[in-house]
């Protein structure tokens, strides 16, 4: 298989997947046509349209640091946002709406989308959610493979940090991402194989591909995958932010944890990092209930741990890491994170205090302007 794995190394890009509004009672819009044909035309690459027509993503060039990828997405924030304005929209973003319904939306008419909804059906009908994706360029196809098995493992603590979705059809649904369950429904999609090397990632896909499953690697929606048209390795596990500062953390942590594998790839006794699956994915059912309010396992030491003490922990492991890609003082973001709580937290205050999904859609409303 073609990559383009050949640096420069720990460019970053963000994609973030946002909600158009109705001003008014603020459910979902389905216009993002009449978005995409508002987007300035050097812009046309950067806003896309996704699956719904009430789905709005925006991303980033790749970037030489965290920093100016945070910078460039707030940009197209305040762009997109100016936009749905002008247009009688509004833009917000979270993991999930809290009181949409999918019935209630309608296809991109894209023939990927069409013949995606043709093939899953109810399963793709259902994919009202709203993520993050963060890429990290890697020089070496199997340089990238080790990072991806290596964030791999740190999956559930990332989702327990960005968890934003604790609501879905007008329910508090007692999840901190429930997200999390609506597109586990998706086939090759949640924690991935340990693939160990670009051979065997390559041999995995073509099988797929040769035997009708697939059209191409895109179509494997793992939470962290080596993306070759790129040269990225993409952690996709992140419920969308509400707070542009929020992924800025986020990227600034996975972007120390993709240097931080990158290092241990050139080390001769290289760390293992083939962990069971069902070990990762029982961790991720932990930090989709709770979010940061659970435990979490610590595979290396068999043991449960608050899942705040786990994240402070690998913030100071990774000082060294973030300094040398320059994203220190965006990681420290994550201790932000820790001590105000997460979306989800921040959205079910809400609740409690007002018990209003409507005046709660204001509120992220208001929050997601950068």
């Amino acid at each position: 298989m073609d990559h383009q794995f050949n640096g420069p190394p720990f460019t970053i890009g963000i994609e973030e997947e946002l909600m158009l509004l109705d001003p008014d009672g603020l459910g979902l819009a389905q216009e993002i046509e009449r978005v995409l044909a508002a987007v300035p035309a050097e812009l046309s690459t950067q806003v896309k349209p996704e699956l719904l027509q009430s789905v709005l993503e925006i991303a980033t060039t790749p970037r030489a640091t965290v920093g100016e990828a945070g910078d460039e997405l707030r940009s197209l924030r305040r762009t997109v946002a100016g936009i749905a304005d002008d247009l009688g929209l509004r833009l917000g973003a979270s993991g999930t709406h809290p009181f949409a319904r999918w019935e209630e939306q309608e296809i991109v008419d894209r023939p990927r989308y069409r013949e995606l909804v043709d093939e899953l059906g109810y399963i793709a009908l259902r994919e009202l959610i709203f993520g993050t994706h963060i890429h990290v360029a890697v020089e070496g196809a199997d340089r990238a493979i080790y990072v991806a098995d290596g964030i791999r493992l740190f999956l559930p603590l990332l989702l327990a940090l960005s968890a934003n979705s604790p609501f879905w059809r007008g329910w508090p649904t007692g999840l901190a991402s429930a997200r999390t369950p609506v597109f586990r429904a998706f086939p090759r999609c949640g924690v991935p194989p340990h693939y160990g090397d670009w051979e065997t990632y390559t041999e995995r896909v073509e099988l797929m591909v040769r035997a009708g499953a697939i059209e191409d690697y895109t179509y494997m929606w793992w939470d962290v995958r080596p993306h070759p048209k790129f040269g990225t390795v993409e952690t996709r596990i992140f419920d969308q932010q509400t707070k542009v500062e929020d992924t800025i953390a986020l990227a600034a942590l996975t972007a120390s944890l993709a240097h931080a594998f990158s290092v241990q790839f050139d080390n001769e006794d290289r760390p293992t990092v083939d962990f069971p699956l069902e070990l990762i994915d029982d961790n991720k059912v932990r930090a989709a209930l709770r979010g940061l309010d659970g435990e979490l396992v610590d595979f290396l030491h068999s043991e449960r741990v608050a899942a705040p003490k786990m994240a402070l922990d690998l913030v100071d492991q990774l000082r060294d890491h973030a300094v040398e890609m320059r994203c220190d003082a965006e990681l420290e973001g994550i201790r932000d994170i820790v001590e105000r709580g997460t979306g989800a937290q921040r959205q079910l205050d809400v609740w409690e205090r007002e018990g209003d999904l409507e005046q709660l859609m204001r509120r992220i409303v208001e929050a997601s302007r950068a």
